[in-house]
């Protein structure tokens, strides 16, 4: 995705202030109670850009920009 073409920020803070690692915390487990898959963006060894699926907050790294939440694909049985 490209910034303002289809992204909405849900939240944002600093996960060294308490009161923003809660909140941060709680809309991460809101987007994940809701059915969606998380993903942080890395850049690889060879300059690649990939992402690395995340299933608790704290498997995401506190120097992380985002967080990319998206839906499961439909379908499957």
């Amino acid at each position: 995705m490209k910034p303002g073409h289809g992204e909405i920020l849900l939240a944002e803070g600093d996960v060294e202030v308490a009161a923003d690692e809660q909140m941060l915390l709680d809309e991460f487990r809101r987007q994940l109670d809701e059915g969606m898959w998380a993903a942080v963006p890395i850049t690889a060894e060879t300059g690649r850009r990939e992402a690395r699926m995340v299933k608790s907050f704290e498997d995401v790294p506190r120097d992380a920009d985002r967080v990319i939440f998206f839906p499961r694909a439909a379908g499957g049985s």
